[in-house]
């Protein structure tokens, strides 16, 4: 079951990010990330209004502090990808989203099998692959080594967000429903809005295009829904890992419904990802 959970986690968390990509070209990512995680947040915050569930301090806490994560890993993949540098900085990202849980899973007390290992240690450069771009991204005229290097800082910095975001939320009470999730996507979009107003950007949905972003926001409390729930059914060493494979289910849509090509690194990635999953789904 927990990995099931995951892996519907990973399906949600890369459509979102296929849907949030389409939109980039009509919408600012500052727009685009504030309306996705407000929504999200909102009606999350409003089902457990409805369901009666008590706020706790702990669930405030630990979904704030997952939320300040989601949301520093927003400002710098953003960065990333406006230095034009996202073939360094989503791989990194990606994994790092996946090693920092892990670890923190371990560290708690989680024992993965031996096949287990094996699978999670197939994901981390199933990931990479997958999310690796096949184009030259050097620039005629550009220092290349600068440009690497500030992709590598942010992606490292994108990653660590994300990672402090998967490791903090599943630590709140399971008494506490949904609320946690709630909590960080509402202080990412707070978050993004500070992030917004430091690089004075536009960050206000003012277009009808901006609703769009909404189902971006649905579909990431979903993918957190269902990551939190795995956590309660399996080991978050094991389920993180499975979760940030997210990059595999955007490439398969990209396929399938832009009829973009696959390169061949992205074919092997996606290959070492379906052997990942049932290594771990086999330990």
């Amino acid at each position: 079951m927990a990995i099931i959970l995951a892996l519907v986690s990973a399906l949600c968390y890369g459509t979102s990010d296929f849907i949030g990509g389409v939109l980039s070209a009509r919408l600012r990512p500052w727009t685009a990330a504030f309306t996705g995680q407000f929504a999200g947040g909102t009606l999350l915050a409003l089902l457990c209004l409805a369901r009666g569930t008590s706020l706790s301090a702990a669930a405030v806490g630990w979904g704030a502090l997952a939320g300040l994560g989601g949301g520093i890993g927003i400002i710098y993949l953003y960065r990333g990808l406006s230095t034009g540098r996202m073939g360094v900085v989503a791989p990194l990202s990606g994994v790092l989203a996946a090693l920092v849980p892990a670890a923190v899973g371990v560290i708690t007390g989680d024992r993965p099998s031996a096949i287990s290992w094996l699978g999670m240690a197939a994901a981390l450069p199933a990931t990479w692959l997958v999310a690796s771009s096949s184009e030259n991204e050097g620039a005629e005229g550009s220092t290349p080594r600068a440009g690497l290097g500030e992709g590598v800082l942010d992606g490292l910095l994108a990653g660590a967000g994300f990672g402090v975001g998967f490791a903090a939320v599943p630590q709140a009470p399971a008494s506490a429903g949904q609320w946690p999730v709630a909590v960080e996507l509402l202080v990412a979009a707070l978050v993004a809005v500070i992030g917004a107003t430091l690089a004075r950007e536009a960050w206000l949905p003012r277009t009808r295009t901006a609703l769009l972003a909404v189902s971006t926001g649905v579909l990431a409390a979903s993918a957190l829904v269902s990551f939190v729930t795995a956590t309660h059914h399996g080991l978050l060493a094991v389920t993180s890992v499975i979760a940030a494979l997210y990059p595999a289910a955007t490439v398969v849509l990209a396929v399938v419904v832009l009829r973009e090509r696959v390169h061949r690194t992205q074919a092997i990635g996606l290959g070492l990802c379906a052997i990942a999953v049932a290594l771990v789904a086999g330990g």
